[in-house]
């Protein structure tokens, strides 16, 4: 067996690929090694399991709870949460662990496992592989009183969420810091459909909600943060000052302005960064972000006198960064976004709460915060039907991407990798015209589909 983990759990399509035995034999595995680790929080070990909307989620978190069950973990099932509101809860319920069932922002028939250790953390890789190599592994199983229990909070839990989104942005009964403001949501039918509308109403906000009615089958389906178009049609339709879209488990959020326009998570980064640096609340002023976030990101944080440290694509590694450094924001162009004083994830609703208020606090449109971070033009080419594994060492994929960067030296750039939570290679280019940028992608993206066709 390959490594097992992606970037972000474990990811497949459900009932084949992530099975309820998988899911079982990875909940038993992974509450072996994590309370092997250390001391626990209380007498025994607990667990918070939560889920998206997704219908497999149903049958795949039962699972995953009685995995963790039969290993001597007493569960919490929070049911139906965003992935950031797990993580908060796994600190909030004072547990050892917590496992999020969901595949983001993957089609519907997809599912995954993810786990978060103590704190709200996602696991390191070292764990994940310790986790991979205990499958299968005789064990000695507990009985009588030993075995776990499993009950439900999940109201109660939202309710503790929702608090706290809406304490972090200084709401309270008489002050209600988004008054005034329409905004158009897009629940991708997914996780937030509840907490999100409500966290913004409860800040104040005048909430157009859109895709909140989940029915199993429709997460991400023509909508949420990978489907914007009908975001902006409502949001110009509606006369909203702005939008918000976020992914089936709401840990990401995009944006469109007052036109339709989109605003990525680049620019929302570059948006918070300035208004905290003028506060006097970023660490270091220093911004974290990946190696797919915009050259003109970096320029404009370089022109405000902003520091950018880039890591590797993923969260958990731009969450990594901030730690290891003490940095307050971070973030991916995919909207991931994580302030480290509230979260230990990208949060989708959190970040939308946040740039709301700096849209209210500071008088002026999102069209206008945007515009202040140029960005050059940049080209995204997923090539499928490849062997992803050989993005990195194909001698001809390699020649054809150093042709690219000298095409464009100084002026441009280029990256190609191997997603980790989808079957495909990644192709971007940034130029500095857009027709520039669309041809270098596609000669590119041609060469990727010839060497690595399976």
């Amino acid at each position: 067996m390959g490594r097992l983990f992606g970037t972000d759990g474990v990811r497949g399509l459900a009932n084949k690929d992530i099975t309820a035995e998988l899911a079982l034999e990875l909940g038993a595995a992974a509450a072996r090694v994590l309370t092997a680790q250390g001391e626990l929080l209380g007498p025994r070990p607990r667990a918070v399991v939560g889920r998206d909307t997704r219908a497999s989620g149903e049958f795949l978190a039962g699972a995953v709870a009685a995995g963790l069950a039969s290993a001597g973990v007493d569960v919490v099932m929070l049911n139906v949460l965003p992935t950031p509101a797990l993580a908060y809860l796994v600190t909030e319920l004072e547990a050892d662990l917590g496992v999020m069932v969901s595949a983001s922002h993957n089609p519907m028939p997809d599912n995954g496992i993810k786990f978060f250790a103590r704190g709200g953390l996602k696991l390191d890789d070292a764990v994940e592989d310790a986790i991979q190599a205990t499958l299968g592994d005789d064990w000695e199983r507990p009985t009588g009183a030993d075995v776990g229990r499993i009950r439900t909070d999940g109201q109660a839990a939202a309710e503790r969420y929702v608090r706290h989104l809406t304490d972090s942005v200084g709401t309270t009964p008489d002050h209600r810091p988004l008054e005034g403001l329409r905004i158009a949501l897009d629940c991708a039918n997914g996780a937030a459909s509840e907490v999100g509308p409500e966290a913004l109403r409860a800040a104040g906000a005048d909430v157009v909600v859109m895709n909140a009615s989940p029915d199993g089958r429709n997460i991400n389906e023509k909508c949420g943060s990978t489907h914007p178009e009908q975001l902006q049609a409502v949001v110009v339709a509606s006369e909203a000052d702005f939008g918000v879209a976020f992914d089936g488990d709401a840990d990401r959020c995009l944006a469109v302005d007052h036109t339709g326009k989109i605003v990525d998570g680049d620019q929302i980064l570059g948006i918070l960064a300035t208004a905290l640096k003028q506060e006097g609340r970023l660490p270091g002023d220093t911004l974290v972000v990946t190696v797919m976030s915009n050259l003109g990101l970096i320029l404009a944080m370089r022109e405000r006198g902003i520091t950018t440290v880039q890591t590797a694509v993923g969260d958990r590694y731009v969450l990594e960064e901030m730690r290891a450094n003490g940095y307050g924001l971070g973030g991916e162009q995919s909207g991931h976004i994580i302030l480290a004083d509230h979260a230990t994830t990208g949060d989708g609703v959190l970040s939308a709460l946040h740039l709301a208020a700096r849209v209210k606090a500071s008088g002026k449109r999102l069209a206008d915060l945007a515009g202040e971070i140029e960005r050059l033009p940049q080209t995204l080419v997923n090539v499928r039907g490849v062997d992803k594994s050989r993005a990195g060492t194909d001698e001809g994929v390699q020649a054809a991407v150093a042709d690219a960067t000298a095409r464009l030296g100084d002026t441009g750039r280029v990256l190609l990798r191997q997603s980790g939570t989808e079957p495909l290679v990644r192709v971007m280019v940034e130029a500095p015209a857009q027709d520039e940028a669309d041809k270098v992608a596609e000669d590119l993206a041609a060469v990727v589909r010839e060497r690595l066709a399976l």
